[in-house]
């Protein structure tokens, strides 16, 4: 895919030095839990540690952003992150179907893909997600990669998502019931042949469509991330986008390959909040939602059982040692009160928008379109909606919004 038309182009800075003590502690952490996590909780649990390690250091290596993909969409018309959002996609749809009709699971598992409900609450969980997203400055996954590369607003977006899916759980019984259709797998319909060529067909004519677009409006380039050079650019540099979206699409086919499900991020966010209103003797174990026996046998394991919470704590620390390694892991102890109002805010809205909706941008987004589930499509265009609104809301908490005469986006 050749670069779309911009107004202009950047260089990229020199990487800062190595950060030696975060660098040693991420590691050392790293080691440990995934040694401990494998030898006492089995195979299954130590490799989605692992994968969440390595999807860590690609989200932080090539800054993948689906928050600001879609906001210079939008914004100004840049659609570079939306085509590196279709490499993802088609590469984690190639391969998942490979998985998924070879039966080829790792440690005894079987894949199975399964589509997500379609109704009111999935198109008002992506939309409110959505404008969270732009208020907090990360999704999901970028909330994760973020903090394990010391930014430190997007802890509070963190406090805010966790907080806002405890507020689901609780309330669980305004949002359950809300009117909805069984969910649409392409290959039930036209087989696994058909759903992904279907999916890859729409990834294409999305592509062009982007670039169509950018032609038009010609906007302003993005910003290079500080980077090494020659093959230390491997560990301590900044990845070329499309390079991300395509390690990215195989760890989201590992998730599969190793546990049997699609890679998800937010159930873990209720699972912590719940344990730690445990921990300080409250009981939300007799909340509704978690009477669900599923949920509830998730709350009653160790988090080290619990697939979420293992690929989100890896990404904590793979982006930590990757972030430390560039040079890059650095805490900001200044935040202006309105951007740390937004974050908390943002984060609040995220976790009650992918509980009803049933994801987030990784397990509706990406989780429903690279396995031809209809509703990651849907989720995907109300998330658009969602995006639109949140631009209008950035400026009332002093948050920058793209225009078409800056210099970089």
């Amino acid at each position: 895919m050749r670069p779309a038309p911009t107004s202009g182009s950047t260089t990229a800075a020199a990487a800062e030095p190595v950060r030696p003590a975060p660098l040693a502690i991420a590691a050392i952490l790293a080691i440990g839990l995934s040694w401990y996590v494998w030898h006492t909780y089995g195979a299954v649990s130590g490799a989605l540690l692992i994968v969440g390690l390595l999807l860590g250091a690609a989200l932080f290596h090539s800054r993948f952003g689906f928050t600001s993909a879609w906001r210079q969409l939008i914004s100004v018309g840049n659609g570079a992150g939306l085509r590196a959002h279709a490499l993802l996609l088609g590469t984690a749809a190639t391969l998942i179907a490979l998985i998924v009709v070879s039966g080829a699971g790792l440690f005894g598992s079987t894949p199975q893909v399964s589509a997500g409900p379609i109704g009111i609450a999935l198109f008002a969980g992506a939309a409110l997600f959505a404008i969270g997203m732009q208020l907090g400055g990360a999704c999901a996954s970028g909330t994760l990669f973020a903090v394990g590369s010391g930014q430190s607003t997007i802890v509070l977006t963190l406090g805010g998502f966790i907080a806002g899916s405890v507020l689901y759980t609780w309330a669980f019984p305004v949002f359950d019931g809300w009117p909805e259709v069984p969910g649409f797998l392409l290959s039930e319909h036209i087989g696994w042949f058909g759903s992904w060529a279907s999916t890859i067909a729409a990834l294409l004519l999305i592509v062009l469509l982007t670039r169509i677009v950018q032609a038009r409006r010609t906007p302003p380039p993005t910003g290079s991330a500080p980077t090494a050079t020659g093959l230390a650019r491997i560990w301590r540099g900044s990845w070329p986008l499309l390079v991300g979206a395509l390690v990215l699409g195989v760890l989201a086919a590992a998730v599969v390959l190793v546990s049997g499900g699609t890679w998800g991020v937010t159930f873990a966010f209720a699972l912590w909040g719940s344990k730690l209103l445990q921990l300080v003797g409250l009981h939300p174990e007799a909340w509704s939602f978690w009477q669900d026996p599923d949920n509830a046998q998730a709350l009653a394991n160790p988090i080290w059982v619990d697939k979420t919470s293992l690929t989100n704590i890896g990404i904590i620390l793979g982006a930590a040692i990757a972030a430390a390694a560039a040079g890059a892991w650095k805490i900001h102890t200044e935040i202006p009160w309105r951007t740390a109002v937004a974050a908390i805010l943002g984060g609040i809205l995220m976790g009650i928008g992918a509980r009803l909706a049933g994801g987030c941008n990784i397990g509706a987004y990406l989780g429903g379109i690279s396995t031809g589930s209809l509703h990651g499509w849907l989720w995907g265009a109300f998330a658009l909606g969602g995006t639109w609104l949140g631009l209008k809301l950035r400026p009332l908490f002093g948050l920058g919004v793209p225009k078409p005469t800056d210099s970089a986006c």
